[in-house]
């Protein structure tokens, strides 16, 4: 896997979006080529080729020839997102210990009321309840058997009971996959592979999740929800991938296909297919993961990754080149504790649907879309409601002709009656007066969340470089980054595919843990035992993937916790060898000086006593990354990549005014455009507000700085 085949030699990356699907060939010592189609739901698969053959045509050869000369593709989807924010899995029973059947249904007490709610949903607690549950109470089965706390079986399982419990759900209540989860199996899981050997001789086509393979952590709620998440959406990513696999292999592609997970890394598509759970906003994070390697590569340390495509709007924070861990994952308010980058998002996308709230007739962006089909109404597809796309339409940003490289025309016209008729009239504004408003509550909506994830956690936007990615990005970042106030603001290149570019300069990695609590100080040979048997597993299997030792990287970490506290927190060790006591002592400064960072200065208390209870192993296999061709500067001149001028919205005049328009395909590094202007590639739009300018740097970036007070 790590190396190249013979006579293949492209890398293809392809990351499938709520609306587009977007794909990165990356030829190693040659140039980057993009492509963008529509997604194709519900069968993404057909999408992802016609992305493919989008890129293809870019890159002048064939798909067929492309694929066939394809050393490696990589791929994220949104496929167990759509799943299960659509209520789209499969029919799904719940196996568990007798007497623990309301688990799932009690979820964590009265946080799981308000557990992902807005603060205005919040304060209304009697409107608020917990989330329905992905298996209802009817598909849960309690069956005898009991495991304690230190793993020692206190009761056998009674498989008789195992048995009649899946003929009931399989047969009676038509389930297809099955959790089970029982107390305490990351302890033991004896109980809960003889039931995986029961299914598999009583219904062999049922999808099954056991609790101690996918989450093999304490927290009874929080293991069951990601066990039930994983079993209600695996099938349906299983099916997905397989299909995928085939219609690839029927193109010409003979090699491993590798699946971004949420937590930033790659997995063999076999091995993902039985942990959808991981590739739960995977797009976003591997997002983020280009993000870190372009401020690598440029010198963006603090960075602030905006990500902005047809259905939401997401964001994720890099401080000092490393990546922020969600501390409580959540999907559609379901918990689950598979690692994952934190991201924060809203829907808000060009996709996004205006429509007039109906006791106030005040106008709303999102949360629902118009996804790829219909569409926003200028697409043309159908489309009967209007978006924020056809919003960026009326104020100008867009050109009709040259929509997607020209592949798409889109009908301004149909969007401005949509529009007229439906918000323009009924708030009684003009048609580009009220689609200003619109622009302007969409760029308000992401200022709050990017101060929910910054400065609400104590960061400050000023530190940060914004980097503005997605299809639909470039058209607002000018106005709420000089909102927030920005260091300055970053449009990657491959801006409208960066999610996709984020996929070719991931690895491979593989998470092991062992849950076990321990008391500090501990015994150094106690904790390297613990980790000895993971880091033999590890090597194993990356040296089973074709990575060579040089390949490997380890990083290893402890999760503890003060005495009589529940909450933990994930300690990195900064050593490479054996644990001695230093080390140990060292990794409980660091644990203090997190616990402190995260609850507040001087919050952390040694004398309550530290434990450790859970150690975890990352193994990284190293990937080939991209190789960036870097441009001499040129002139800053860049008249000769205007193409004219155009009436576009500019924030401090308030209104539609005159703005050069220029082609980004005709500007060179060190081209200087000034604002307001409006910059036009195959894939994206960039505006330039008022004082603005956007300068081109060696790697095809636009750079956008603000004008300094005099």
């Amino acid at each position: 896997m790590a190396g190249e085949s013979k006579g293949r030699k492209y890398v293809v990356a392809t990351d499938v979006g709520g609306t587009c699907t977007d794909t990165v060939i990356f030829d190693p010592g040659g140039q980057v080529h993009f492509g963008k189609a529509l997604s194709t739901p519900p069968n993404f698969a057909d999408g992802v080729i016609a992305s493919i053959g989008s890129a293809a045509k870019a890159a002048g050869i064939s798909p067929d020839e492309l694929l066939s000369r394809t050393h490696l593709f990589t791929h994220g989807s949104t496929v167990v997102d759509n799943t299960l924010l659509t209520r789209g899995g499969a029919t799904t029973g719940l196996i568990t210990t007798e007497g623990f059947e309301d688990t799932l249904l009690v979820t964590r007490g009265a946080y799981g009321r308000w557990a992902g709610q807005t603060e205005d949903q919040i304060k209304h607690v009697v409107a608020s309840d917990r989330p329905e549950p992905l298996v209802p109470i009817e598909r849960i089965r309690g069956v005898p058997e009991r495991v304690d706390y230190k793993g020692a079986i206190i009761r056998e399982l009674d498989e008789d009971a195992v048995e009649a419990a899946v003929r009931y759900l399989v047969e009676r209540q038509g389930v297809e996959a099955l959790a089970v989860c029982f107390l305490w199996s990351f302890y033991n899981s004896d109980h809960e592979q003889r039931v995986r050997d029961i299914v598999r001789r009583v219904a062999p086509d049922a999808y099954v999740t056991l609790s101690s393979d996918i989450a093999p952590v304490p927290g009874e709620y929080e293991r069951t929800s990601t066990t039930v998440i994983n079993a209600y959406a695996g099938r349906i990513a299983s099916d997905y991938l397989g299909k995928l696999e085939t219609m690839l292999a029927e193109a010409g592609y003979g090699g491993p296909i590798l699946v971004m997970q949420g937590y930033g890394g790659l997995l063999p598509a076999s091995e993902a297919a039985d942990r959808a759970v991981g590739m739960i906003e995977c797009g976003p994070a591997a997002g983020v993961i280009g993000s870190k390697f372009l401020g690598a590569l440029i010198g963006d340390e603090n960075i602030i990754a905006a990500d902005m495509g047809g259905t939401t709007f997401k964001v994720g924070v890099i401080q000092g080149g490393e990546l922020e861990y969600a501390r409580e994952p959540l999907i559609d308010r379901y918990h689950y504790v598979s690692p994952k980058i934190d991201i924060v998002s809203i829907g808000a996308g060009g996709g996004s649907i205006i429509s007039l709230d109906a006791r106030t007739n005040i106008p709303r962006v999102g949360p629902q879309s118009a996804g790829a089909l219909p569409g926003p109404v200028c697409y043309g597809q159908g489309g009967t409601e209007p978006t924020l796309t056809d919003v960026m339409a009326l104020v100008g940003y867009l050109d009709p002709n040259i929509f997607l490289g020209g592949d798409m025309t889109l009908d301004f016209d149909a969007a401005r009656r949509v529009f007229k008729a439906k918000i323009a009239d009924p708030i009684g504004l003009p048609v580009e007066e009220a689609a200003i408003g619109i622009y302007r509550v969409a760029a308000a909506q992401i200022t709050d969340l990017i101060h929910q994830i910054t400065v609400e956690r104590g960061l400050d936007p000023r530190d940060f470089v914004l980097h503005a990615f997605g299809g639909t990005c470039g058209a607002l970042c000018g106005v709420f980054g000089q909102e927030l106030n920005v260091r300055r603001i970053v449009v990657p290149y491959a801006a409208a595919v960066n999610c996709a570019f984020g996929l070719v300069s991931a690895d491979i990695v593989h998470e092991y843990a062992t849950t076990k609590t321990l008391g500090v100080p501990a015994a150094p040979d106690e904790v390297n035992a613990i980790f000895t048997p993971m880091l033999e597993r590890a090597r194993a299997q990356l040296k089973d993937e074709g990575f060579a030792e040089d390949d490997m990287r380890f990083e290893r970490s402890v999760d503890m916790r003060y005495g009589m506290q529940v909450h933990e927190v994930t300690t990195p060790l900064r050593v490479d060898g054996a644990l001695d006591a230093a080390a140990l002592e060292t990794l409980s400064d660091d644990f203090e000086a997190l616990y402190e960072r995260k609850y507040g200065k001087g919050s952390a208390y040694r004398d309550a006593g530290m434990e450790m209870t859970m150690f975890r192993l990352t193994a990284r296999g190293l990937t080939e990354r991209p190789s960036m061709e870097k441009q001499s500067l040129g002139s800053a001149d860049s008249s000769g990549a205007k193409t004219g001028d155009r009436n576009v919205f500019v924030e401090a005049a308030g209104e539609l005014v005159p703005a050069g328009i220029y082609d980004f395909e005709k500007l060179v590094p060190g081209n200087v455009v000034p604002g307001p202007a409006v910059i036009h590639t195959p894939i994206t739009t960039i505006v330039l507000q008022d004082k603005q300018t956007g300068r081109m740097d060696e790697y095809r970036n636009m750079i956008i700085e603000f004008a300094t007070a005099d």
